[in-house]
């Protein structure tokens, strides 16, 4: 078996990173996928998402990428199913320490070797912003989710991004691709919104998932219940739309 892994990033804040990482993780656990999340952003937010303490953990991510400690012991399983090496403010030490060392832009991917083969995903919850640690993840992946909320900046936003994958396409990692571009926040009565979705639709085509994310109260809420929407009401209408994600990331083809 394969494993896919996945990044989700953008340079762009506040536009669903985490909470698409945090759900999209759990929606294919309740698929009977065996999922691991990393969280690589020094907030640690997906990592609460997951209802886990980001300080708690005598081993972390920053422990793995700067040291020769073994997967199993900094991996640690949420009560939703998702398997987790969790981030916290230690990466920003990680990122100093990081740019000293030599092959400094793929100790990531050498990491991911120690990821057991029966994964079926590997999510990547990136910083927002382009950094040592967004790099590691861009050349650890196999493809690229990006989140993008359909308001006046996200175009601009994107058209940075693209230009980055294609850097690290050029230098790097050759077979990165865009798993798809997922539309959040959206809401169909708002005008700006739907026409850009419009021109996403008409730039991207298929690389644009079918799948919109709503703007949703459940999904607000579910972070400081510290679980996932899918965990904290199932039947929202932003739990619904992250199962629906899933599915469709699943049926795929690669």
């Amino acid at each position: 078996m394969v494993v896919r892994v996945i990044a989700v990033a953008n340079q762009k804040g506040g536009v669903g990173k985490t909470t698409t990482s945090v759900n999209l993780a759990a929606s294919l656990v309740l698929a009977d996928k065996k999922v691991l999340l990393i969280d690589l952003d020094a907030q640690g937010n997906a990592t609460m998402g997951l209802g886990i303490d980001k300080n708690s953990s005598a081993q972390n991510l920053y422990d793995w990428l700067t040291s020769d400690i073994l997967f199993e012991n900094v991996v640690q399983t949420s009560e939703s199913g998702v398997d987790l090496i969790s981030g916290n403010s230690d990466l920003t030490a990680a990122e100093v320490e990081l740019i000293q060392l030599d092959g400094r832009e793929s100790i990531l991917k050498t990491r991911l070797t120690q990821v057991p083969q029966t994964y079926d995903f590997v999510i990547i919850d990136c910083p927002p912003s382009l950094n040592i640690l967004t790099l590691n993840a861009l050349i650890a992946a196999q493809s690229l989710l990006i989140p993008v909320q359909c308001e006046y900046y996200a175009l601009e936003g994107l058209t940075g991004l693209l230009e980055t994958i294609q850097q690290v396409r050029d230098r790097a990692n050759p077979g990165l691709s865009i798993e798809g571009i997922l539309r959040t926040m959206y809401d169909p009565r708002n005008g700006l919104t739907r026409d850009v979705s419009r021109q996403l639709l008409k730039f991207f085509g298929k690389q644009v998932f079918r799948t919109v994310i709503p703007r949703n109260v459940r999904l607000a809420e579910a972070p400081s219940h510290g679980m996932p929407a899918v965990a904290y009401d199932r039947s929202s209408r932003g739990a619904i739309a992250y199962q629906a994600l899933a599915a469709e990331l699943c049926n795929r083809k690669r």
